[in-house]
């Protein structure tokens, strides 16, 4: 058997027809950037979000970038955020000219920790960015309490969560803004790049329309310069079908998460939560001192998996003038050799999942 880590155009089949559809309403239109699509997706995702506003724009690296440029954050401030995230989580602190400071993360929950969050905090410190991994929600009651200690804005990095609940509230609603990519590998995915902010307040919501696009305040006049960061209206109508789909998809990833939890608990560290805790699984990461014999194991049974990620933020070299060492992070550096991410995807089958917990069962009764 076969199985690959992602099976991309499975998620289309049911709704290919509607999708074409809608994509020749576009063409038909010629509405191709922002308009009605864009303006209807926006609204459906504040709703889920329970938001006052959502921005559309091209990708979740903008939407971090563009939320860091409507706090003001710039030259001179300091962002604290996870090294053990995606670059994006750094590398827009760093595009809007901020330093990026890491805090390391909680073995167990992957996310940032709030205890070292406090411990990072300087004059300089402006803002504090946690990134909800693989769709877990980090400590959000913690992580608002110190940034209001603190003075500190909080930009949730949202970009693997949609859909995710903390207390019974969805990320994207706890922070000042939040940050979401709609990548197609994410589990709400448009075909092809796209991205989303989320925000309660106006002020915020009117100089994003605006940074989105040039900073235009008509087709002609700008009020300060800005990036091109507009959503497209084929994306957006896309995003609007496959939003409906949303709750579905979750729960069916939801379901094999927690067979892969039952089942290989005893062999492996398994992602663990409590009643606060409603997470999606755009990943579904174990950990294991073997984990390179293992995943060398599953290729040859014909079981794709991935690493998220093998090289922490505060080991690429583009990171080196900041001047981390392993020792500085130690549990994101002891991560990055243990991880190992297997198939989530809602369209796996039963039996697929079945010789996936197989396969790795049989791995550790050699």
């Amino acid at each position: 058997m076969n199985i690959p880590y992602v099976n991309l155009g499975a998620q289309h089949q049911d709704i290919k027809e509607e999708i074409l559809q809608a994509v020749s309403d576009i063409l038909d239109s010629g509405m191709f950037i922002l308009g009605e699509d864009v303006e209807n997706f926006e609204k459906q995702f504040s709703r889920l979000c329970h938001t006052s506003y959502a921005i559309g724009v091209a990708n979740g690296t903008d939407a971090l970038f563009l939320s860091m440029k409507a706090l003001g954050i710039g030259q001179g401030d300091e962002v604290i955020t996870a090294p053990n995230s995606y670059l994006a989580s750094a590398s827009s602190i760093a595009l809007a000219g901020a330093k990026p400071v890491f805090a390391d993360v909680d073995y167990h929950s992957m996310n940032i920790s709030p205890a070292e969050i406090e411990k990072r905090i300087t004059a300089k410190t402006k803002a504090v960015i946690p990134v909800h991994l693989t769709g877990r929600p980090a400590e959000m009651d913690a992580i608002t309490e110190i940034a209001r200690a603190h003075n500190l804005y909080v930009i949730e990095d949202a970009a693997q969560a949609v859909g995710a609940l903390y207390k019974g509230k969805p990320v994207g609603s706890f922070g000042d803004l939040a940050a979401f990519s709609l990548h197609p590998l994410k589990n709400l995915a448009a075909c092809g790049d796209a991205g989303i902010i989320t925000t309660h307040k106006k002020e915020y919501y009117d100089y994003l329309l605006k940074a989105r696009q040039h900073g235009l305040i008509n087709r002609d006049e700008t009020e300060f310069w800005s990036v091109n960061s507009r959503l497209d209206a084929l994306q957006a109508a896309i995003l609007n079908i496959k939003i409906k789909k949303l709750e579905e998809w979750n729960n069916r990833r939801r379901s094999i998460a927690n067979r892969y939890i039952e089942n290989l608990k005893e062999v492996v560290e398994v992602p663990s939560y409590n009643e606060d805790y409603f997470p999606v699984f755009h990943a579904f990461m174990i950990k294991t001192p073997q984990r390179d014999r293992l995943q060398n194991f599953l290729k040859e049974k014909g079981i794709d998996t991935k690493i998220h990620y093998p090289i922490a933020i505060h080991q690429q070299k583009a990171a080196r003038y900041l001047g981390y060492s392993d020792a500085d992070l130690p549990v994101t550096s002891r991560l990055v050799k243990e991880i190992l991410s297997i198939p989530v995807y809602p369209e796996l089958t039963d039996s697929q999942v079945d010789y996936i917990i197989e396969q790795i069962l049989n791995f550790f009764k050699q």
